[in-house]
């Protein structure tokens, strides 16, 4: 992988494993901001107004938090994976079926997905912590607060 020149003082080995980790944490956010607008603008069914709501809160505040993930690799010489056509390639998440409509069969499948980033991003808080990038740790470490919040937030609609 080749860096960026940067006057950033970290460690060439810490950049790297940073880059990398957030580079995977950006295309899976951008994937799931994707499959949140598309639950939002195709559910149908019981509590619909309040997911609608929530669901569009919800893309809002992650297209907030790639922007912070892509800004941070560019702070330590990377470039961001953000197109359309490395996202396809890239995303670790479950592709998201189109044919969904049914209000609580989206809140499974994103609850889903929010958990599976969620354990993605709690593997670069160790790694990136163990490189020496307390950092890019700590984004890490918000982000993960607000995903399994938001697990619990989808979770809650399915219980019985």
């Amino acid at each position: 992988m080749a860096l960026h020149a940067t006057r950033n003082d970290l460690g060439e080995n810490a950049k790297k494993v940073s880059v990398t980790v957030l580079n995977g944490t950006l295309v899976d956010l951008i994937d799931l901001t994707n499959a949140v607008r598309m639950a939002h603008w195709t559910m149908k069914g019981p509590n619909f107004i309040g997911l609608h709501e929530m669901l569009e809160r919800f893309y809002n505040e992650l297209f907030a938090v790639g922007d912070e993930v892509a800004e941070r690799l560019v702070q330590l010489g990377g470039t961001p994976d953000g197109t359309s056509q490395l996202v396809s390639e890239r995303s670790r998440l479950t592709p998201y079926s189109q044919a969904t409509t049914y209000t609580l069969d989206h809140v499974k499948e994103l609850a889903d997905r929010f958990a599976s980033l969620a354990k993605s991003v709690r593997e670069g808080i160790d790694s990136t912590d163990d490189a020496g990038d307390a950092d890019t740790a700590d984004l890490l470490t918000g982000l993960s607060r607000d995903l399994d919040k938001k697990v619990w937030m989808l979770e809650a609609h399915l219980q019985k």
